[in-house]
């Protein structure tokens, strides 16, 4: 190689070099700036066992070993109530010079003693302000003054594409910095709780067990959102996350602090995704919108002139282009709002002036807007005026056509009287038993219709 050549192709080594050193960001200076303001958090509660057997390990496997060497011991006639210490943690971070700081609902929900840890390791016990299930927002307060807090950005300016970056304490590794871009905006998970009000980030930031609660910073420094969730099989992270957006977790904070809950609209509704096949009947060109299965008599909806079949295309100047973004849309609308609503109805457009309701504590009351359990169904307790009751169990309201629930063959008036083997009397039988299915393993669903018992499989592992 020539000595031309060879100068040729270090300079090209280095311009590249140098261009990706440019083109990359550096997150050292928002590392060091932000930090100090993000808290390890560490909560404890007391569960209680009940321990059949009266002595150590509560297992006859272990007592019998024993007794083989001291002999049999007087066991107790009723079991014996054990209790013992649960520890959760997670991240949080600080919003107030004066203490007041953000964090995961689920980080400290039903703490007995929460303590909140600084970076120069200053320690506080912590007291909850308020607390929201359903945003998995909670407003902790700890007694400390000139504290260093962070910069609140606008999660409504994220563009996705953008790099954003996490601080948090994954795995109790304790202001961990991890960073990525985002992925989607406005997500919506229907995973068994109340979160598809929250229109989430979704991220490719790496995000475990420990950063739950932790502030998304852009790259100006600003918190965009807390982290929250995972998509993950292996209890790890999948390369999936999600973060809360920071202006609806501050709406929530501000709710919490002034009246210690957290007022949502709700229109009393029960929607469904426009499918091509619905859109063709409809004489839609695009389907598109949250197609109106069923309306809460005396809601919201009903009052508004809003009509079962109706197809919601606006709601106060947003499109609703799937039909997830409409409860996403109206929860974040102060209940007793007027907006407009834009309708498709017989084919023709139409626009009706909506008074917004505020959604019910129970979800139940609230009539599951977006199928939000994980089968994609509705489901409600029988009673002599829907039907005359054969066969204990709840009768399905209304099912999603893309959701579990309807591929594995269930439809709108069945009645499912178990559940993962478990017998299903009532609608918080029926939550119990769905909110502790292992959505890594199928099972099975009994469903009665026309008073012929059928079991089928949910195939919930696809």
């Amino acid at each position: 190689m020539t000595k031309n050549k060879l100068f040729l192709l270090t300079f090209l080594v280095s311009f590249f070099s140098t261009l990706e050193a440019r083109e990359l960001p550096n997150f050292s200076d928002l590392a060091e700036k932000s930090s100090p303001a993000v808290v390890n958090i560490t909560s404890s509660r007391t569960v209680k066992e009940r321990n059949a057997y009266g002595r150590g390990f509560g297992d006859p496997r272990y007592d019998e070993f024993f007794e083989r060497f001291f002999g049999q011991q007087p066991r107790p006639s009723t079991p014996r109530e054990n209790t013992r210490p649960v520890i959760s943690t997670g991240s949080g971070f600080i919003i107030s010079e004066d203490g007041y700081l953000l964090t995961n609902n689920h980080v400290v929900a039903d703490a007995d003693e929460i303590t909140v840890s600084l970076g120069d390791r200053r320690e506080y016990q912590a007291e909850v302000i308020g607390a929201d299930e359903r945003s998995d927002v909670a407003l902790l307060k700890i007694d400390a003054e000139d504290l260093p807090t962070l910069d609140i950005g606008k999660s409504k300016d994220l563009r996705v594409g953008e790099w954003v970056v996490a601080i948090g304490s994954p795995f109790q590794l304790r202001f961990s910095v991890t960073s990525g871009i985002v992925s989607a905006k406005g997500r919506s998970i229907p995973n068994g709780s109340d979160s598809t009000y929250v229109p989430f980030i979704q991220t490719d930031v790496a995000i475990n067990p420990g950063n739950s609660g932790g502030p998304l910073f852009n790259l100006d420094g600003e918190v965009v959102g807390i982290n929250s969730q995972i998509y993950t099989r292996s209890g790890g992270y999948m390369g999936v996350s999600f973060a809360i957006p920071i202006d609806y977790a501050m709406d929530v904070a501000d709710q919490l602090k002034e009246k210690g809950y957290v007022a949502r609209g709700w229109l009393g509704v029960s929607i469904q995704e426009i499918t091509s096949e619905l859109a063709e009947a409809l004489d839609m060109e695009i389907p598109k919108g949250a197609l109106i299965s069923q309306i809460i008599e005396d809601s919201p909806a009903e009052k508004s002139g809003l009509k079962e079949e109706d197809v919601i295309l606006f709601f106060d100047g947003e499109e609703i282009f799937y039909s997830s973004d409409l409860p996403l849309t109206v929860g974040a609308i102060r209940p007793d709002t007027e907006v407009n609503a834009m309708v498709l109805r017989d084919g023709k457009k139409k626009t009706i002036q909506v008074t917004v309701g505020e959604l019910p504590k129970d979800p139940m009351m609230a009539f599951n807007e977006t199928q939000q359990n994980i089968l994609g169904i509705v489901v409600e307790d029988q009673t002599e005026g829907n039907q005359r009751i054969f066969i204990e169990g709840v009768k399905v309201a209304s099912v999603d056509p893309e959701g579990i629930a309807y591929k594995s063959g269930i439809r709108t008036g069945d009645i499912i009287y178990s559940l993962a083997r478990v017998r299903i009397q009532n609608v918080n039988e029926f939550k119990d038993v769905l909110s502790d299915l292992d959505l890594e393993k199928n099972t099975t669903i009994g469903v009665a219709r026309n008073g012929n018992k059928r079991i089928l499989s949910l195939n919930l592992s696809k």
